[in-house]
């Protein structure tokens, strides 16, 4: 899945073969924002101006756009895996926690690279 980036926000795009558009809905807001269209141009168009639209309008409300998170990460892996993870961990001189969150920064780092 592709996505577009503009103002700090990101969106992931899908391609809707039945209506032969393109598609695509913005992460990490407080409310649902979408956009569409049936050109890669006129999709970067949509997407940019639906960020720029969201974001004047949570100015005149006062709103915050993006969504609040606690830093508390839940995940359910097998046992071998999380004791995979925790000798990982302790090899590198670091509790799960320290290790995990580098190793999530860098994934979410390789992922904004461009391909």
């Amino acid at each position: 899945m592709k996505t577009l980036s503009h103002n700090g926000f990101s969106a992931a795009i899908e391609f809707d073969a039945d209506d032969m558009i393109f598609t695509g809905r913005v992460a990490g807001l407080n409310d649902v924002v979408g956009f569409h269209a049936d050109t890669v141009e006129g999709l970067v168009e949509a997407f940019e101006g639906a960020v720029d639209d969201y974001l004047e309008t949570c100015v005149k409300l006062g709103k915050t756009p993006e969504k609040a998170h606690s830093g508390k990460v839940m995940l359910r892996v097998s046992p071998e895996l999380h004791a995979r993870l925790a000798r990982a961990a302790e090899l590198a001189g670091k509790s799960l926690n320290q290790w995990g969150e580098e190793v999530l920064a860098q994934a979410v780092e390789r992922e904004r690279e461009p391909a």
